[in-house]
């Protein structure tokens, strides 16, 4: 499809009920005409972490006022749109099926095109959103359900070369402030006490390093701390602040330097297909972390390689990201999905094999 197309995007598979316009006329920057994001953050915060539950219900409480936001602040009625999007997998089962049946009624009433889209799949394309990066490219996509490498060669094209096997960075983050008594979410407030903290007063593990690869894994890091922790406890009957401070750098400074050098890795696997404007493009919340962020943009520095992060609001859970990737679905000649299901696990690469912690179901993402 060459004409112009403006799509509306949805989003809801975790703890973020989203909705967004965005507009592409071939040749020209892509508009994000609005981007409306209703966080959970007060409703999960006295359990330390999401509650399905909880997440799926406020999802079908606030889908329609976000949708109505979204549209009038992009000042488009139904009928001037070209199609829908929404995020049909990974994630949250409730969250999904809620952001799915609200596209379908909508999609339905309207005469909309529907597009489901992967989530993994906006984070992914979201470079092309806001910096028109050309295929192929290197993508970290590091957030708190996910974390992985992936060649992105084309809107349906991703390969695999490594990710997590157990907890993703931005969980590890928020189990940390858990221990830490911090306030959720974790990245933020572990970032924030590390600044002032010393990296080096705990010895803290690198996992995986000693092994070849790709792969990752943040759990037995996020053990080690808690040990640390409770070692402190013991010998103090307490921490102190300069402790946590500490602690949190220690954490942080590890997390940076184990994500620094598998990104090493999977750049030189990328760079042996000699692409003509080699780019390493990052993802997710995680991304916005200044210390991590600043060790891959050293990274790419020293390799001559372009580096690539969107702003935070897009690195985070988002429509605008929704509604680009149905975008680009559709100029790729993807057809419309009338009997669209919701799927709580969809691996963008199927042909990868599960990683060692995807759980009995196979893997997530």
């Amino acid at each position: 499809m060459d004409g112009t197309l403006t799509f509306l995007g949805l989003e809801s598979s975790c703890d973020d009920t989203a909705a967004a316009v965005v507009r592409h006329v071939p040749g020209q920057t892509p508009l994000i005409l609005s981007s409306v994001v209703s966080g959970q953050t007060d409703l999960h915060a006295a359990f330390g972490g999401v509650v399905p539950e909880i997440a799926a219900r406020a999802h079908a409480e606030r889908l329609d006022l976000c949708i109505e936001q979204a549209l009038q602040q992009a000042g488009i009625e139904l009928h001037e749109l070209d199609g829908l999007a929404v995020t049909s997998g990974p994630g949250l089962i409730g969250g999904v099926l809620s952001g799915v049946m609200t596209a379908k009624g909508i999609a339905a009433g309207a005469g909309l095109p529907l597009v489901g889209v992967n989530h993994l799949a906006g984070h992914a394309l979201t470079p092309r959103l806001t910096d028109g990066l050309a295929f192929p490219y290197l993508l970290l996509l590091v957030s708190g359900g996910h974390c992985q490498f992936l060649l992105v060669d084309g809107v349906e094209h991703f390969q695999r070369l490594g990710g997590t096997i157990d907890d993703a960075p931005g969980e590890a983050f928020d189990k940390t402030a858990k221990l830490l008594g911090l306030p959720q979410p974790g990245g933020p407030s572990v970032e924030a006490e590390a600044r002032q903290g010393g990296p080096k007063r705990f010895n803290f593990p690198r996992p995986l390093l000693d092994r070849p690869g790709c792969d990752l894994s943040f759990s037995g890091l996020k053990t080690a701390l808690l040990r640390a922790r409770d070692s402190l406890i013991a010998e103090k009957g307490g921490i102190t602040v300069q402790d946590r401070r500490d602690l949190c750098a220690g954490f942080q400074a590890a997390v940076a330097e184990v994500l620094a050098e598998k990104t090493r890795r999977a750049l030189a696997v990328y760079l042996e297909r000699r692409p003509a404007e080699p780019a390493l493009a990052v993802a997710g919340g995680v991304a916005a972390n200044e210390a991590i962020r600043s060790s891959l943009e050293q990274l790419c520095a020293a390799a001559q390689v372009r580096f690539f992060a969107p702003p935070l609001r897009l690195c985070t859970d988002n429509a605008a990201m929704i509604a680009w990737a149905g975008i680009e679905r559709t100029r790729s000649g993807h057809p419309q999905q009338s009997d669209l299901v919701a799927r709580p696990r969809w691996p963008l690469d199927q042909s990868a094999p599960a990683l060692i912690g995807s759980g009995k179901k196979g893997a997530k993402a």
